[in-house]
């Protein structure tokens, strides 16, 4: 996995041990062609961040900032050294998203997020607990994007806060774009 553009392109990024589904560089590439201007200057939160390619990607490409949060401790470590290896800056922060965003007070032109995906019936499913939590919408600037990586099984819709804009699908993987449902008269749809 790799820095695909910007100030760090080409750089090889660091996965924390037993990261079982890394983002693919094709899909992290489809979703930064789609995003093109939006990137430059943006305030970025990267959510189940992972190794935090989402958002070092934003950095690379001239986001103004990026925060990346994630509860489990090797991941933070990877994301640190990740930021290290680029000479990037972005704030890292080990706690549980939905505890983050409860507290949260700032507000982000983009999020990505890419929740544990769920397997079976049994398993906590993250993208719909976070689909339904007003503390993101709160998080993200009115017009502001939420580009949401999830399991080929899950369908989103009916969802109370958000319209999807653009989907695509990407072998295993979903990507979903979205836009809070009632966005100000002025607002322009970001894609």
């Amino acid at each position: 996995m790799r820095i695909i553009a910007g100030s760090a392109g080409g750089i090889r990024l660091n996965t924390p041990p037993h990261h079982l589904r890394p983002t693919m560089d094709m899909v992290r590439e489809a979703a930064f062609s789609a995003l093109s201007d939006l990137v430059a200057g943006a305030r970025v939160l990267d959510l189940f961040a992972g190794s935090g390619a989402y958002g070092i990607e934003a950095l690379s490409r001239g986001a103004a900032e990026a925060v990346f949060v994630d509860n489990r401790s090797k991941c933070i470590e990877a994301i640190r050294s990740n930021l290290a290896k680029t000479r990037l800056v972005g704030k890292v922060i080990r706690d549980d998203v939905f505890r983050f965003l409860g507290k949260q007070e700032e507000r982000y032109r983009l999020v990505f997020a890419d929740p544990p995906y769920t397997r079976n019936a049994r398993d906590r499913d993250f993208t719909a607990e976070l689909m339904e939590n007003g503390s993101l919408v709160a998080a993200i600037e009115p017009d502001g994007l939420l580009v949401l990586e999830c399991s080929p099984m899950k369908e989103l819709s009916n969802f109370q806060f958000w319209d999807v804009i653009r989907s695509k699908k990407y072998g295993a993987t979903n990507l979903f774009f979205c836009v809070h449902k009632e966005l100000p008269d002025n607002a322009a749809v970001p894609l």
